[in-house]
């Protein structure tokens, strides 16, 4: 299994959509700034998980990753942002 989320850093009012096998782990290593020249790491402030979605192989959530990040994908996991 493979999951498509997006997070949200409230702090800057960003977004970030990816992709990975254990959410959970993934979440983590984006909060811990573990990757420093990461998109993610160049913003203070945590992020929370706004979305996911669950998929069978890695070339699915490849594909359905792309397509959330196009305009009209990014305009549907903002619904999700916590107002």
């Amino acid at each position: 299994m493979y999951y498509i989320y997006a997070i949200y850093n409230k702090k800057h009012r960003k977004i970030y959509i990816g992709q990975a096998g254990n959410i959970e782990t993934r979440l983590k290593l984006h909060n811990n700034k573990t990757f420093k020249n990461s998109y993610t790491s160049g913003f203070d402030g945590e992020w929370q998980l706004i979305y996911r979605e669950k998929v069978a192989t890695r070339h699915e959530a490849l594909i359905r990753e792309r397509q959330l990040k196009s305009f009209r994908g990014r305009e549907f996991v903002r619904q999700f942002i916590p107002r």
